[in-house]
């Protein structure tokens, strides 16, 4: 029998999670640490969204960190002795989690506090959204370390601020505070750091007032889409338009606001 989202919970060391209503918070929990990710909290995390893809009654996710890291990179310490098979496949067993959170069809919001470096940005990269703290820092700093970006850094940072500026970051190994990060496109809102949490609950509270199933296929659509070329994107979205006018929340919608009254959405 599958474990539930209180029962994983329980037996977290690195993380930790709770839930507010229908949001799941997973704090980063290895403060001494800036919450850097060792083999025990990848494990975690995998273990917490394996929960979180099949727990209909959890809706959205925020990610967040304890102390003064969001998270500041992977354990120097745990690499330091790896060749090259075993660099692959920590890289692969990192993409593969980041790719997990990543395609999760639920919203998930990062909602970083502070050190976001190396694996910490690859991890706010792989979220939906990305709320900063004014005390936050990003940067992709691997080419100090003889290494590059190997957690998605490479593949994420350009899609979303541009070639020339990700080739910047990723060969200056420059840190980013978070109005720049703002600025170049890395980060969707900066707020003041005591109202953090509160800021990613009410953003995502707004986007849970809506159809489920609506914000569920615009996610698939964007994410899938970017993978492939217009034409095909737009075939796509047709396919999950469709999807989505079959459904009761679609009828539910449509029949609140010609009535002229706040829609009930059931996630059917």
């Amino acid at each position: 029998m599958s474990e539930t989202f209180q029962q994983v919970a329980e037996r977290l060391t690195n993380i930790r999670a709770e839930l507010d209503g229908a949001i799941a918070i997973l704090t980063m929990n290895r403060p001494k640490a800036l919450n850097a990710l060792n083999d025990q909290t990848l494990e975690e995390l995998d273990r917490i969204f394996t929960c979180l893809e099949r727990e209909e009654s959890i809706l959205g996710v925020i990610i967040t960190g304890e102390g003064k890291g969001f998270v500041a990179g992977a354990d120097i310490s745990q690499m330091q002795s790896y060749k090259s098979e075993e660099g692959r496949n920590y890289a692969n067993r990192a993409q593969a989690l980041f790719n997990k959170i990543e395609a999760l069809e639920k919203p998930v919001i990062a909602a970083v506090n502070g050190y976001a470096l190396g694996g910490g940005c690859e991890l706010s990269m792989s979220c939906d959204i990305r709320i900063a703290s004014e005390k936050a820092v990003f940067g992709q700093p691997e080419a100090n370390l003889g290494v590059i970006p190997c957690f998605g850094g490479t593949q994420r940072l350009p899609r979303l601020v541009g070639t020339g500026i990700a080739k910047e970051l990723i060969y200056t190994g420059r840190q980013v505070k978070a109005e720049e990060a703002k600025s170049i496109g890395l980060v969707n809102k900066v707020v003041p750091a005591e109202s953090l949490l509160d800021e990613a609950k009410a953003m995502l509270r707004t986007i849970l007032e809506k159809a489920p199933m609506a914000i569920r296929y615009s996610k698939v659509a964007i994410n899938r889409g970017m993978d492939v070329d217009m034409r095909a994107g737009l075939e796509l979205e047709k396919d999950l338009a469709a999807i989505t006018f079959g459904t009761e929340d679609k009828q539910e919608g449509m029949d609140a606001f010609l009535g002229k009254r706040p829609a009930v959405f059931h996630n059917r």
